[in-house]
């Protein structure tokens, strides 16, 4: 039985020499902050720099967060972006009305309902599940109990995020097969600053868990 590779994808991106360097190491999306307020932030002319040369056959991701949706369209077609990534309190309708796919970050902690999900369903092209921290919207580079996530209804993609860096994320594909990972945090040198070799190694040992799931499939 063929078990589907895991996407990839590195956020955060501020530096066009780093989403080459995420694009050596394997990415299979990279994603710009769009969002006022975080320290990865860009504008849109900034993340027109950064993601100048990435190859078509790699997703350009946006992060928003409660933004104007003529705002999210203009980003789209300015950057030729291929997926959009919500992040604050949109509501079905509005995922439903982006010109792209949208995926849906949800934030584990105390008072996470996985049924919420499920209004999202025919809205949303895929959920991501990402770390409930206070005052934070995104990339707190903190872990929640991933098992948790194996109640997350499976109506689309599954994304998994949050604290996940080299050391851990072989076993977090191995355990609950996501349907991709994102990691910010866990591959930088320092906030926004992304470290090449972390990037191979987070990718090797996605690949790794890929390789493992595959032959217990087989078994």
């Amino acid at each position: 039985m063929k078990v589907p590779r895991t996407r990839i994808k590195v956020c955060g991106l501020t530096r066009a020499s780093d989403a080459q360097a995420a694009v050596r190491a394997g990415a299979n999306a990279l994603g710009v902050i769009l969002a006022p307020g975080h320290r990865r932030s860009l504008t849109v002319k900034q993340a027109a720099v950064v993601l100048a040369r990435v190859p078509h056959n790699v997703q350009r991701v946006g992060v928003f967060v409660d933004a104007p949706l003529e705002d999210v369209s203009k980003a789209v077609e300015q950057l030729g972006l291929t997926e959009v990534q919500l992040h604050g309190i949109e509501g079905p309708m509005y995922c439903a009305s982006v010109a792209v796919p949208v995926v849906k970050t949800f934030r584990i902690g105390p008072g996470f309902d996985p049924a919420d999900i499920e209004r999202y369903r025919g809205a949303v092209a895929g959920v991501l599940l990402d770390t409930l921290v206070e005052g934070v919207a995104g990339g707190s580079g903190k872990s929640f109990d991933y098992k948790l996530a194996r109640d997350v209804p499976r109506g689309a993609p599954v994304y998994l995020a949050g604290g996940l860096r080299p050391e851990n994320v072989r076993e977090a594909v191995r355990r609950l097969r996501p349907a991709g990972v994102d990691v910010s945090s866990g591959v930088e040198e320092s906030p926004g600053i992304k470290s090449e070799e972390k990037m191979k190694r987070f990718v090797a040992e996605v690949r790794a868990a890929d390789h493992e799931n595959e032959e217990r499939a087989r078994r």
